[in-house]
């Protein structure tokens, strides 16, 4: 079986290794990590550009490196090929293994803010749309100064920083990569600049391995031609649904 594996760049390590392991061949496309903070509309149309292009005379299937992510896949259509995509909310549950370690660490530490390779290495938005150049944060204190003068620049230099309060933790998830050292030294850095608590975990590779195995069990949706990717709004989180035309209810 031939596949084409259209992933966001947070898995960039991780799905690399998968293929290369793979008992499939494997056809990775990345798409930047920017593609979450333009909104659920945007990042739809986009991706379904990506599936739309795919070439049935060439892939048996589409394998998705997303989550519902937002509700950012809500809607994706397998117009091409069938489309394969991990059970999850977002990416964390990729590192974590399953819906349920991610849950448990969750609730047992609310507050948490967490890093990968891919986070670390591939985290800062590059698109214009982006959160970050909306809302200023690829803005250096001095380039406030120039445009707002001293006291302004002051006031939302310390507003856009009041988004750290909302966290207590930066968890590192190791996923046995080359750099973990080097990324994990930099997290605790971070986190204590930030007073946070730090803490390094251990990865599982379990859903991940899943997706890139063809081992296409509960954990991961199975959605053939002419289907729908649609949020279920339970404990499966995507579940299968019926292609309509645009603008049909």
């Amino acid at each position: 079986m031939r596949v084409r594996a259209i992933c966001c760049e947070i898995i960039y390590r991780e799905a690399c290794r998968l293929a290369a392991d793979s008992p499939l061949v494997v056809d990775l496309e990345f798409v930047p990590k920017g593609l979450h903070d333009i909104g659920s509309e945007k990042m739809l149309a986009r991706l379904q550009e990506r599936v739309d292009a795919v070439e049935t005379d060439v892939y048996d299937a589409t394998l998705l490196g997303y989550a519902l992510c937002n509700n950012g896949v809500a809607g994706l259509r397998a117009t091409r090929t069938k489309l394969v995509i991990p059970r999850a909310h977002d990416c964390i549950t990729f590192f974590m293994g399953s819906r349920e370690r991610y849950r448990e660490y969750f609730d047992a530490h609310p507050g948490t803010y967490f890093r990968t390779t891919g986070w670390s290495e591939r985290g800062s938005a590059r698109e214009e749309e982006s959160i970050a150049t909306q809302l200023g944060f690829n803005r250096t204190y001095q380039e406030y100064v120039e445009k707002y003068g001293e006291d302004n620049a002051k006031y939302i230099w310390e507003t856009l920083g009041a988004w750290k309060d909302a966290y207590s933790r930066m968890t590192y998830i190791d996923m046995g990569m080359a750099l973990d050292d080097v990324y994990a030294r930099e997290a605790r850095t971070e986190a204590e600049a930030n007073g946070w608590v730090f803490e390094r975990i251990e990865g599982d590779w379990t859903l991940l391995r899943a997706l890139f195995s063809g081992d296409w069990d509960e954990e991961v949706l199975v959605v053939e031609t002419g289907g729908v990717i649609e949020p279920s709004y339970d404990a499966c989180v995507l579940c299968c649904g019926v292609d309509r035309p645009r603008g049909e209810a």
